[in-house]
């Protein structure tokens, strides 16, 4: 590793090979994610199902694994701030929306269920991303999942850069960036989360519903699914 490289992302927020083995495991453990959605949400085929944050990235088979796997692609609404229209033609019946996360264009209330992977430590601060659950959550029915990688497993798949991560955020920013990884040291491009980090967050914003379920890699937790539902008797969400 040269100092002061460049070590730009792909649109997917990685710098790794496509049949490197840091995606050859990312990809596995995204089928099991999205195998966890299909078991706790047990979606409907005719509940509409929003995934909010699709890549334009085309160069790995896990991009968008939700359109690529969940097999009534009429039921999905994607959405965000790439251009991923190319997945309408893609996944025929399928319905691409340009939207920003943080300000989603939906009534509230308006799809059963909605869906978000790897994408909440991409979106900034705390705060913008005590707002993007909210959003989420408002714009939902039923249901929110959205997975995230955990702060606390040892390599950060982002860099692929093993403990660096575990030091105090501003030391770990500043070494990114003298390493040339300075994309990944600003907050607004990634800004990692632990469990207890969405348990505040659901807490600050009064979710009182919510569980999150750990995804285990050789014994350590390489990611994070929160799970939200919303009450029954009332579907409309209360910011904080």
């Amino acid at each position: 590793m040269t100092t002061g490289s460049s070590h730009k992302p792909n649109a997917q927020y990685n710098t790794a090979a496509p049949d490197s083995l840091v995606i050859r495991v990312t990809a596995a453990m995204r089928r099991r994610m999205y195998e966890t959605f299909i078991k706790i949400c047990s979606p409907s085929p005719v509940e509409k199902i929003l995934d909010v944050g699709v890549t334009s990235d085309q160069t790995y088979q896990s991009s968008n694994y939700l359109e690529a796997w969940y097999p009534n692609k009429a039921a999905i609404t994607a959405c965000g701030i790439d251009d991923a229209s190319f997945l309408e033609a893609l996944y025929p019946g399928l319905v691409f929306v340009s939207a920003d996360a943080k300000n989603l264009p939906f009534a509230d209330s308006t799809f059963d269920l909605v869906h978000s992977s790897a994408v909440i430590e991409h979106v900034g601060s705390r705060d913008q991303q005590r707002q993007f659950i909210a959003e989420l959550v408002r714009v939902a029915k039923r249901s929110v999942c959205l997975t995230t990688p955990n702060r606390w497993f040892p390599i950060e798949v982002h860099t692929s850069i093993p403990l660096l991560h575990w030091l105090p955020v501003k030391i770990y920013r500043s070494l990114l960036s003298r390493i040339g990884y300075r994309f990944f040291a600003n907050e607004e491009n990634l800004n990692l989360l632990s469990a207890n980090d969405l348990v505040t967050i659901c807490e600050e914003l009064e979710i009182a519903d919510f569980k999150i379920r750990r995804m285990r890699l050789l014994g350590w937790t390489s990611n994070l699914v929160l799970f939200i539902d919303k009450p029954v008797e009332n579907r409309q969400f209360h910011q904080a």
